[in-house]
């Protein structure tokens, strides 16, 4: 038998001088990693303007029984190169993206002994950087088995954060997104991704995420356990085997690690716009033209309420209702919730005879899709990671041939190494049978709608769902998922709700909840809230003759160009997105406030807006016409948890 790799390349806890360090800076010049291998082990910094934001941090991984072998390990190897990701996005905040970097391998090996080695790949972005393990096949290894990661992010200073502090692996990366100075992040804390800091009043800002998740659990951060400022890489451990967190066998391929990656710019709200998880994923095999982003009515939020059915719920009668909403107000999906096949209909409960493809008595899913179908609206269907888990192809084959447009799967809550592998497995299987892809109960994203467009959207946050049990879905909360969550990709926060109240009347209620923001707000998250399948949550009967509804018609689910516009986290937020020749503006607030909004981004010519703003109850609005140039100015008056939107048209269209 040959051996079993067993590294644990975990360097000191102070790093000594470079030992031939080298260094890549991003195609601009204003960021530089440096890769150095001092006697303790391969350690990597970051400087931003040629101020250190990243110090002097430790790389490597841990693997079981063998002694460490970072200590005196030496650099064998080192290549440069650049590069450009170009690539199309069928859904997403932008339509096109063009992102050059250049790049740096160093290679590191044992020089005595077994001589076992691997290398650290780094990009560096004008958007920020990023780097991963690539642990080659070699003489004499058949398995991997890491039981650790030592990544470090050590910091320059004590940074202001904002971080999710889950504090336990196996969850649904659902909370808050609080305050946390750096010095408060402790060595037992799991804070989920993104971390995202301010170096100072004027410094940058960066926020700590992954790209490329594969063959790999997620990851979480917590601090260093040396004391040092900063957070280190911490990883879920395998169901199968919780000896460790990887297992792999190197003997058949080699094995490349996430991205750790590092989005950096001027302030948090530009992050916003950053596409740099996509550009780390690899590119789309295949044919996407059938890929068709949009807004989704749903059964499950608001009750089902709906007037016209005495007995609202799970069945023909009501899915028709819902479908028939869609269908006069140009959405093109309607999504049956849990609880349509036999065993199902108990969250993240079922009985031992659950099975997605036979609908229950009450309900005709082919039926429906015919229905669906002659209004021009498709159906999605809600079904149980597990039960894909173990007859992913069965199942999928009955729903496609049904005609169904997509799956939405939920209650997987976790993100070890085989969860991971599953969120892969099932991607590739959708993509096979043209099904769209909604991930809810799921970790946070990673980029990997470039290399599976038809995965839209995820849920991984703490969304409007929560209106319904607690008080938690508050305008401040609303006011940092965009500087947050938001930063790694798309959020099925499912907006929607129609029963605006003041938070001092808001009442949780299970059927027809109620949100504690203004109906502007709840407009305005269409265009701040990115999710390329937008849910519209609340009843038909919610919406009918409302206002606002009317925006809800026009406000699209994807975008060619994202642009941030002001704000400042969990306090106020505007941004611009742009389909086709029409910009949309979404504006929101925590308390009061005007703001006043430059409108260079719509460039030359006259353009004719149509503007809603918060009226005098949380249920009113007020609108308005006018006309613009590039060099005027757009207020926006919102009340307290309010809001406003715009939306631009050149004129003569």
């Amino acid at each position: 038998m040959r051996p079993v790799l067993i590294l644990a390349l975990l360097a000191a806890t102070v790093l000594a001088s470079p030992v031939a360090a080298q260094s890549v800076s991003s195609p601009d010049g204003d960021l530089t990693v440096a890769v150095e291998a001092p006697p303790e082990g391969p350690g990597w910094s970051l400087t931003v303007d040629g101020e250190a934001i990243i110090t002097p941090s430790r790389l490597g991984f841990a693997l079981e029984r063998y002694e460490n072998i970072g200590p005196g390990m030496v650099v064998t190897g080192v290549k440069q190169g650049n590069g450009t990701d170009s690539y199309v996005l069928p859904a997403g905040k932008t339509a096109s993206v063009s992102q050059p970097y250049n790049e740096l391998t160093v290679s590191f090996a044992e020089p005595d002994g077994e001589q076992r080695r691997f290398d650290v790949v780094v990009r560096a972005y004008d958007e920020g950087v990023a780097l991963r393990y690539v642990i080659p096949r070699q003489p004499g290894i058949d398995t991997l088995r890491l039981v650790g990661e030592a990544t470090e992010f050590r910091f320059g200073a004590d940074y202001a954060c904002h971080g999710l502090n889950l504090g336990s692996y196996g969850t649904g990366h659902e909370g808050e997104y609080d305050p946390v100075q750096a010095s408060a992040i402790r060595p037992h804390n799991l804070y989920e991704l993104p971390l995202l800091c301010r170096t100072g009043a004027d410094g940058p800002a960066f926020a700590i995420a992954e790209a490329a998740v594969k063959d790999w659990p997620a990851m979480y951060l917590a601090a260093p356990g040396s004391g040092d400022l900063g957070v280190s890489a911490r990883l879920p451990r395998r169901i199968d085997d919780p000896a460790v967190v990887v297992k792999h066998d190197l003997a058949a391929q080699a094995l490349s690690s996430p991205w750790r990656v590092v989005m950096v710019a001027d302030q948090p709200g530009k992050l916003i716009e950053s596409t740099l998880l996509t550009s780390l994923n690899p590119p789309a095999e295949g044919d996407f033209s059938w890929v068709k982003p949009g807004k989704t009515a749903w059964d499950w939020w608001n009750g089902p309420l709906l007037a016209s059915v005495p007995n609202a719920g799970t069945n023909t009668a009501t899915s028709k209702g819902f479908i028939d909403f869609a269908a006069e107000h140009d959405l093109p999906y309607m999504m049956i919730d849990d609880g349509w096949y036999v065993g199902s209909g108990g969250a993240d409960y079922f009985g031992d005879d659950a099975d997605p493809t036979t609908p229950i008595d009450a309900i005709d899913i082919p039926g429906l899709v015919q229905y669906g179908a002659e209004r021009d609206v498709g159906i999605i269907l809600w079904v149980h990671w597990s039960l894909l888990d173990r007859d992913m192809e069965r199942i999928l084959t009955r729903i496609a041939d049904w005609g169904v447009k997509g799956i939405k799967v939920d209650f997987m809550n976790r993100d070890d190494q085989q969860m991971i592998d599953f969120y892969h497995r099932l991607a590739a299987a959708t993509a096979r049978h043209r099904l769209l892809l909604d991930l809810h109960g799921s970790t946070h994203p990673w980029g990997m709608a470039r290399t599976w467009p038809q995965f839209l959207t995820q849920e991984g946050v703490l969304g409007a769902e929560y209106n319904k049990w607690t008080r938690r879905i508050t305008a401040r909360h609303n006011l940092t998922l965009p500087y947050t969550r938001m930063l790694l990709g798309p959020m099925d926060y499912t907006p929607g709700g129609f029963r605006n109240r003041t938070p001092d009347n808001f009442a949780i209620r299970d059927k027809g909840p109620e949100v504690q923001t203004t109906r502007g707000q709840g407009l305005a998250m269409y265009v701040v809230y990115e999710s390329p399948l937008q849910s519209v949550a609340d009843s038909p009967d919610a919406y009918r003759g409302q206002p606002g509804l009317d925006f809800i018609e026009r406000v699209p689910a994807t975008w060619d160009e994202t642009r941030f516009l002001a704000g400042k986290i969990g306090e106020s937020v505007a941004i611009a997105r742009r389909k086709g020749s029409r910009w949309f503006v979404g504006a929101m607030t925590v308390d009061p406030r005007t703001m006043r909004l430059p409108l260079d981004f719509l460039g030359q010519g006259e353009w004719r807006a149509s503007i809603w703003e918060d009226g005098a109850s949380p249920v009113e609005l007020v609108t308005r016409d006018g006309r613009f140039g590039a060099g005027d100015t757009l207020t926006l008056a919102m009340a307290a948890s309010g809001g406003a939107v715009a939306m631009f048209e050149p004129l003569g269209q």
